[in-house]
């Protein structure tokens, strides 16, 4: 059997990628195209949804089948695709403004119902495609192109939101850590029911630029020199992990998933039918 390689998922003719230089989403796409070849996974029974902004582009550049939707969309269509054909690998890219900021409700419903679809959220703490505005996961006090002054809200945790929605599967890696990102992207996408993955991936062209770090590789050591393990933060107050991004696993449980449970249903309901019990 041939060996599958990550560019049999990679539409080569499509590269240069449009993100900026020194931007992660190219990290992440990495993962996700390593952990479709380790799984093996069948072109043709695997979909790619995006929504829009920076890390909805990568559907342009993933040899799948793929479905770019509207702004905060992905996972309503995600769900729509999945539940239509349970046999289909679904996965939903988004960033923080796509699946968090305008879809969040989006996000707390799949997570709600189990809908067997792996989400990875690439979170750039702002919009980073329309000028650097800030997002609804912008830590407080940073600067955007609209919060001057530094941002007075707090900022969402993706991964805790999730988790308390149902999802259960929840991670959290970052574009400094790739070799823990592929893990986490494969038992992700291994992982039977809602699946969700944040990747921390701060904008170079806006956020970093804009809160001190001028350029990608200041930003990628101070993504490293803030980023902890899940057991390096128990023994931490909680001052000392204010400003920390906690990394690894935090969910992974078993729980049947929709479609599962769906089928259950219309199968009850057809005996019924037939039984005349209706």
């Amino acid at each position: 059997m041939r060996a599958v390689k990550y560019d049999d998922y990679l539409l080569k003719d499509k590269l240069p990628v449009f993100w900026c230089g020194g931007c992660g989403n190219g990290n992440v796409l990495g993962s996700l195209l390593r952990a479709f070849a380790r799984l093996r996974l069948e072109r043709n029974k695997t979909v790619v949804v995006t929504g829009i902004g920076c890390w909805g582009k990568a559907d342009d550049y993933i040899n799948t089948n793929a479905f770019h939707g509207t702004h905060g969309r992905a996972l309503a269509f995600a769900t729509g695709i999945k539940l239509a054909n349970p046999e289909l690998k679904v996965i939903a890219l988004m960033g923080d403004g796509d699946g968090a900021t305008i879809g969040g409700n989006h996000l707390i419903h799949a997570a709600r119902r189990n809908v067997d679809i792996t989400a990875i959220v690439v979170n750039n703490f702002n919009y980073g495609m329309t000028g650097g505005q800030y997002s609804g996961t912008t830590p407080e006090d940073s600067i955007t192109s609209t919060s001057g002054y530094g941002h007075i809200e707090e900022g969402f945790d993706l991964c805790r939101l999730a988790a308390a929605a149902g999802a259960p599967f929840v991670a959290r890696g970052t574009v400094y850590g790739i070799t823990q990102l592929d893990r986490l992207v494969e038992d992700a996408l291994c992982k039977k029911g809602f699946s969700f993955v944040e990747v921390i991936a701060p904008c170079p062209t806006h956020f970093g630029r804009l809160n001190g770090m001028k350029t990608a590789s200041h930003m990628l050591k101070w993504i490293g020199e803030n980023s902890i393990t899940i057991k390096q933060a128990q023994k931490m107050s909680e001052d000392e992990k204010r400003g920390k991004f906690v990394t690894g696993k935090f969910v992974d449980v078993e729980k049947e998933d929709y479609s599962t449970r769906y089928k259950r249903l219309q199968r009850l309901a057809k005996e019924a039918a037939e039984g005349g019990r209706l």
